[in-house]
């Protein structure tokens, strides 16, 4: 069934991605200036602009998280919940690990629950996606990896870190949201650059957003508004 979504509603699912290496600190001030403007949910920024961008965003209802073994997971566990005690120090107030894509490929998913684990735990009740890098992934080990996100407590799967080729795709999002139980959401990166997008996305079961297009994405949506609806051009199809 089609989608119909506000401007408002959108931004309100939108973690605007501020991750780029080379991103200098003006060119970071500038995205965050965007993300107040816009009034979106939260930034997701480097580990070492935490808290800058905590600081900066103070008073503008925007959340401020990061990225815990970012872009590859193959960090120890230890290194991944020393960074997420830092990055929880620094102000962060969501995390979003990735995964141990070769464990996970090598079907050593003890190691993976236990690595998901830690970073929930050292989360200490705040929100932890799991990033899965789905496009280096088969099918079967997309489904392993959301059941062993969930058996380890992560309150979302997400599709990519938009490093490593590849992103979000509707068959993979399809699956992730077949494979966890309703209590887990899906959060959909990786070449999500405009509203028909995250509309068709958010058909098919995303609730949150990775993207640096926010101000495209948010400026189709308050266009289309103002003709009615942001999903009056979105094609009435299931994912």
């Amino acid at each position: 069934m089609a989608t119909t979504l506000t401007a408002a509603e959108i931004a309100g699912m939108i973690d605007h991605a501020i991750l780029r290496p080379e991103l200098t600190r003006t060119d970071v001030d500038a995205q965050l200036e965007t993300a107040a403007r816009h009034r979106i949910f939260s930034v997701c920024v480097r580990p070492s602009d935490v808290a800058h961008a905590v600081a900066r965003l103070d008073g503008t209802g925007v959340a401020v998280g990061t990225v815990i073994g970012f872009p590859h997971g193959t960090t120890s566990t230890a290194a991944k919940v020393a960074e997420s005690g830092q990055a929880i120090t620094d102000g962060a107030a969501e995390l979003d690990m990735v995964i141990n894509v070769g464990r996970l490929r090598s079907g050593l998913l003890d190691d993976v629950e236990a690595d998901v684990r830690a970073v929930v735990d050292a989360a200490g009740g705040r929100i932890v996606k799991v990033i899965l890098e789905t496009a280096l992934l088969s099918d079967d080990e997309i489904v392993a990896g959301c059941v062993a996100a969930e058996r380890a407590g992560a309150a979302f799967v997400k599709t990519s870190t938009g490093f490593a080729g590849g992103g979000a795709t509707p068959e993979h999002i399809a699956l992730m949201r077949r494979s966890v139980g309703p209590s887990v959401q899906v959060k959909a990166s990786g070449g999500v650059r405009d509203l028909d997008t995250v509309l068709a996305f958010h058909t098919a079961g995303v609730t949150r957003f990775g993207t640096s297009g926010t101000a495209t994405i948010l400026s189709d949506a308050a266009g289309r508004d103002a003709g009615g609806s942001a999903g009056a051009r979105v094609d009435d199809t299931s994912y």
